[in-house]
């Protein structure tokens, strides 16, 4: 399969956006493969997978599929047709019957995390001093503010639906283990990463490296593309 046609489509986490993903896509364009960062409202989790598949909708040909953090549930419950492989940034993997809750509740938080609960409309705000804490301590002191300035809170609709049986379960997977995730602990990354069977790698970088290091993930993205599709010239 040539990549010409291949597409990689983004999927962000809470407290984010698409453009959450400005670095990759632009690292991923100038490497000549076509990307798509699709919003999601974060209202609950089916409406974020109806998002992610109306985006998915658009695109021609196969996609590679990638999701930071919260994400990783949503990209393994589409069911477009054209997916041919998962790459989870940091990202949360539950497993049938599973919740987003019981899989990011399953080891002890790391000290950094911050404390979170719903406000009176069961929406969850990540408060002002996570971000340069826990989120994104390797962020400059500029996009910590602006992260904070323009988060999207995510609703406990989202994370609190069992999910139905995850793609990973019938596509190849690819994990990016962040070292150094204040937000999802290392090893709960490395227990998702194992029981899916995903090619691993691990890298010292925060929660968001798809904003910190950007190369990086690029990099891996890069490399699914190559094995899916074949060599792109």
């Amino acid at each position: 399969m040539s990549t010409d046609n291949l597409t990689v489509v983004l999927a962000h986490g809470a407290w984010a956006d698409g453009s959450s993903w400005e670095k990759v896509v632009s690292a991923l364009e100038s490497a000549g493969v076509c990307t798509i960062a699709a919003q999601l409202p974060l209202t609950s989790l089916d409406d974020d997978v109806a998002a992610l598949d109306r985006t998915i909708e658009h695109v021609e040909g196969p996609v590679v599929l990638a999701g930071h953090a919260y994400a990783g549930a949503v990209i393994a419950a589409s069911r477009a047709a054209n997916v041919r492989a998962l790459v989870y940034v940091a990202a949360l993997a539950p497993d049938e019957g599973e919740t987003v809750a019981d899989i990011l509740g399953r080891v002890a938080p790391h000290p950094a995390a911050p404390a979170l609960a719903p406000d009176a409309h069961g929406l969850i705000w990540l408060p002002d001093e996570a971000f340069p804490a826990a989120f994104a301590q390797d962020a400059t002191s500029e996009e910590q503010t602006y992260l904070r300035a323009v988060q999207q809170p995510i609703s406990v609709a989202c994370i609190t639906v069992p999910v139905g049986r995850p793609l990973w379960k019938d596509v190849p997977a690819w994990f990016l283990i962040a070292q150094n995730d204040r937000m999802i602990p290392v090893e709960n990354q490395r227990f998702m990463a194992e029981r899916m069977g995903a090619t691993v790698s691990v890298h010292a970088v925060d929660h968001v490296p798809l904003l910190t290091a950007p190369t990086v993930v690029a990099d891996v993205l890069l490399d699914v593309v190559e094995k899916v599709g074949g060599n792109h010239g």
